[in-house]
């Protein structure tokens, strides 16, 4: 009898030592065609990773040729993808609107070139931030293309229209970024605000058809706070496998450190892969501007901290989406998920 306890005693343990459910075996997994993405495929970092873990294919997918900001999110959402990158002041808006997602990895601050205010270089008559009263701007509104000129703006005493009062510069939300550009060189709007980093707008900028008006402050909320990057995933999947989003960080990082040791050959790489001019991609990795390769914060409370100040100075500052919905102290808790920051199971961080 005590025998027979003993192993029913066992199996009870046994049993509660035990996950829940296992999750089914990936067969493949979706990310973002990213430059550093084309490059860890090419060089095998993403295939080494993912197999060591059982996950057999890598696809890489572009968000599409409308170059509609804010289609990862989307994609996320309805499973295309498994990981997304925004900047955090977008992923946090995305979560205030219901967007069950967590943040698996933050960089470390932004600066005063990610996100600079821009003006057709032709226009004389626009040539710094004071020029802007009573003139027009289009940008994506859940975007760094309106988190940074809203600060510049309205610390300069040129608030920008919103839903609910009429602002000094009068603002349309434009999310296709190739529709904003050509608004910008027809005269249609006077400003934008962009990531020099990105294919369009590294174009732009290289051809010589836009200027730099205005810049956000390095002491700045954005800098500091919402200009950072992020990645974040849906809490189910981080949730069911961890270890497909530890992978995809480990793949990051080996990328990043091997690109900035061979410059010229992930240009070429990134070239081919996102279907640029090569000094486009070289652009995209060497200039100031860009965001695609920066450091992370290795520390969940500090990432939480930044996500609650920002948060407040924008609500303070009369941003209408975070105004009418915003996350709770505990809902940003949350939100960062510290098991990928520094002493977390599945950290890169060591």
């Amino acid at each position: 009898m005590n025998a027979c306890k003993r192993l029913l005693s066992a199996a009870m343990l046994s049993a509660l030592a035990a996950p829940a459910f296992a999750a089914d075996p990936l067969p493949f997994i979706n990310l973002q065609l990213r430059p550093w993405t084309v490059v860890a495929q090419e060089k095998g970092f993403l295939k080494e990773e993912f197999d060591k873990i059982g996950i057999p294919e890598v696809n890489l997918i572009a968000s599409g040729s409308a170059e509609l900001v804010g289609a990862e999110s989307a994609a996320l959402n309805k499973g295309s993808i498994a990981i997304a990158q925004r900047m955090v002041y977008p992923a946090t808006v995305h979560k205030a609107n219901g967007l069950d997602a967590v943040i698996v990895w933050l960089s470390e601050p932004s600066d005063q070139y990610r996100t600079p205010i821009l003006a057709r270089a032709s226009n004389d008559e626009i040539n710094e931030i004071a020029d802007l009263e009573g003139k027009n701007f289009a940008s994506s509104r859940i975007s760094c293309y309106f988190t940074s000129p809203f600060e510049v703006l309205t610390k300069a005493g040129l608030p920008l229209d919103s839903r609910n009062a009429q602002g000094k510069v009068r603002y349309q939300s434009i999310d296709n970024s190739a529709a904003v550009n050509a608004a910008l060189l027809s005269g249609a709007i006077d400003a934008t605000a962009a990531h020099l980093a990105t294919n369009v707008s590294a174009a732009l900028w290289l051809s010589g058809e836009v200027k730099v008006i205005g810049r956000s402050p390095d002491d700045g909320v954005y800098v500091n706070g919402a200009g950072r990057v992020s990645y974040f995933a849906m809490r189910e999947f981080v949730d069911e496998y961890p270890e497909a989003v530890q992978a995809f960080l480990i793949a990051h990082e080996r990328t990043k450190e091997w690109i900035a040791a061979n410059i010229d050959e992930a240009s070429e790489i990134i070239s081919v892969g996102t279907r640029v001019p090569v000094e486009v991609a070289k652009f995209q990795i060497t200039d100031e501007s860009t965001y695609e390769f920066m450091k992370g914060e290795q520390d969940a409370t500090s990432a939480r901290e930044n996500i609650k100040r920002f948060q407040e100075w924008y609500v303070n500052a009369g941003d209408d989406i975070l105004t009418e919905r915003q996350l709770s102290p505990e809902q940003i808790d949350a939100f960062v998920d510290d098991r990928f920051f520094a002493g977390g199971e599945f950290s890169v961080y060591h």
